[in-house]
C-alpha cells in the first residue's frame, strides 16, 4: 500500500513540476514578447492540469499580451485588429476573471463598436 502511495505522490509531484516548467517557460516567452509561443506552451499544460490556477493565470496573461499586440499593431486596419484583440481579451477574462487589463480591453473594444453603431463581434 505504501508503494502505491509513493508512486501516486511521485506522479503528482512530477505533474506539478511539469506545470511549473511550462509556466516558467511561458513567462520567459512573454518577457520576450513572444505571446503566441507562450500560448502554445501553456495550452497543453492547461489540458493536462485544467484546474491549475497558476497555468490559468499565466495563459490569461499570454492572451492579454497577444491582444495588446494586436490592438497596437499599426499595420492592421481596425476591422482586423479589433476582433482579434477582442477574442484575446475575452479568452483572458474567461481564464482569469480578475484580469483587470483584459476586462478593460473588452470594455474598450465593445465601447468602440457601440459608438460606431456596429454590432459587437462574438
Amino acid at each position: 500500500m505504501s508503494f502505491k502511495l509513493s508512486l501516486t505522490a511521485i506522479f503528482f509531484a512530477a505533474s506539478l513540476l511539469a506545470a511549473d516548467a511550462a509556466v516558467d517557460t511561458a513567462k520567459k516567452q512573454m518577457a520576450a514578447k513572444k505571446y503566441d509561443e507562450a500560448v502554445a506552451t501553456l495550452e497543453p499544460a492547461l489540458k493536462a492540469k485544467p484546474k491549475s490556477l497558476e497555468v490559468q493565470k499565466a495563459l490569461s496573461e499570454a492572451y492579454t499580451g497577444k491582444a495588446d499586440v494586436a490592438m497596437n499593431n499599426a499595420a492592421l486596419p481596425p476591422r482586423q485588429k479589433y476582433p482579434e484583440a477582442l477574442r484575446g481579451f475575452r479568452k483572458a477574462v474567461e481564464l482569469d476573471k480578475d484580469n483587470k487589463r483584459a476586462k478593460e480591453g473588452v470594455d474598450m473594444i465593445e465601447g468602440i463598436y457601440k459608438q460606431m453603431g456596429r454590432p459587437v463581434p462574438q
